[in-house]
């Protein structure tokens, strides 16, 4: 193991790092103008108090602060891997609640954890595309605890005006600070108990094709040129649904994303 990786597992190192990011956070927040735009069937969710599913995509995750109306708590799932637990430390300085999952084989785990805390009536907040990509494609973890739940999926996806699209799996979307910034919500999704799989598949592609909708829109609005999903995995080697970690760094390159490379 190197210095640097000797370094950053350090817990005094963690420590700061989580309280840098944290501070980042805050500023951005802090000067940022947000709008809101929400349909009257979401803000309907919003106002019964009911738990739902927030989804998004993980390239997105950190505006996401911003979509919550005050006095609804979203447990955030949070991979067990070492990035993971630095973004959790710093989001739960923040006020955010944090799951913790296995980072590797912890899909059916995550699952249960899910839907415990939508029986107690907690929201949680899943990254269809996380923890490992490929970029803005769904995997079937949300449509899972729907359907097992019986709580709505809220798609929701953000934007702002000064931005850095970072050369990450995910083409992480770093705001900065000083700007103006939109989140804009979409219609709800609703799973059926007892869907068979091909219905199940049509909801995960309607999923998918939301949050990309949502994330091109919100985009346009700012003049900001558009994220491009990776290339789409065929159902049959599509991977099984994960924990849905908005925060762990383990990335799995696509196709698109090691063309390239290869090419650089």
């Amino acid at each position: 193991m190197n210095l640097r990786k000797r370094l950053l597992r350090s817990g005094p190192v963690q420590s700061i790092l989580a309280w840098l990011t944290a501070q980042f956070i805050r500023l951005l927040f802090l000067t940022t103008q947000w709008t809101v735009v929400c349909p009257p069937n979401t803000e309907r969710c919003l106002a019964k108090g009911r738990p739902f599913i927030a989804c998004f995509w993980h390239g997105r995750m950190i505006m996401m602060r911003a979509a919550l109306p005050r006095g609804i708590t979203m447990h955030v799932l949070i991979s067990e891997h070492r990035d993971g637990q630095l973004i959790s430390r710093a989001l739960t300085s923040l006020g955010v609640a944090t799951v913790a999952a296995p980072s590797r084989g912890g899909g059916a785990s995550a699952l249960r954890s899910m839907a415990r805390l939508l029986a107690r009536g907690e929201s949680v907040g899943i990254t269809p595309d996380g923890p490992r990509g490929p970029r803005m494609r769904a995997k079937a973890g949300a449509i899972q605890v729907a359907q097992l739940s019986g709580v709505p999926i809220l798609p929701v996806s953000g934007a702002v005006g000064r931005r850095r699209i970072l050369g990450s799996w995910d083409s992480f979307c770093l705001a900065l600070p000083f700007s103006r910034g939109i989140i804009q919500w979409g219609e709800p999704i609703e799973v059926p108990r007892h869907a068979d799989d091909a219905e199940l598949e049509r909801l995960r592609r309607l999923l998918e094709d939301h949050l990309n909708r949502l994330t091109a829109e919100t985009d346009r609005r700012f003049g900001q040129p558009a994220v491009t999903p990776a290339a789409e995995t065929p159902a049959a080697t599509r991977p099984a649904a994960t924990g849905p970690a908005p925060t762990d760094s383990g990335p799995v390159d696509s196709d698109e994303d090691r063309a390239r490379h290869a090419r650089a």
